[in-house]
């Protein structure tokens, strides 16, 4: 299970939603230092190392929703609320 699990719906349809997706994921990547790749219509991705070392998860694009799962590292879970409020900030501006 997921410790962070957001959900979105959109109208953007699928290749839009991708490349927001791809514009989160090197959001990501620049800012934690998570690696990430693409499988289908999903991103997945992991810190190996960096402030963000155990961190793992997946971007799910669909032509109607973003679904963004983030499982942290025990240390990490009492952060969960700020890192929710951040993903979710970015998505807002990512899908208007």
């Amino acid at each position: 299970m997921a410790s962070i699990d957001i959900n979105r719906s959109h109208s953007l349809g699928l290749d839009e939603a991708k490349t927001r997706a791809e514009q989160l994921a090197e959001n990501l990547k620049s800012k934690m230092g998570l690696a990430y790749s693409w499988d289908a219509d999903c991103i997945r991705f992991k810190g190996d190392n960096g402030p963000a070392k155990g961190v793992k998860g997946t971007v799910s694009v669909s032509a109607s929703t973003i679904r963004v799962e983030i499982d942290l590292p025990f240390l990490m879970k009492a952060m969960k609320g700020p890192i929710a409020s951040k993903v979710n900030a970015k998505l807002d501006n990512l899908l208007a």
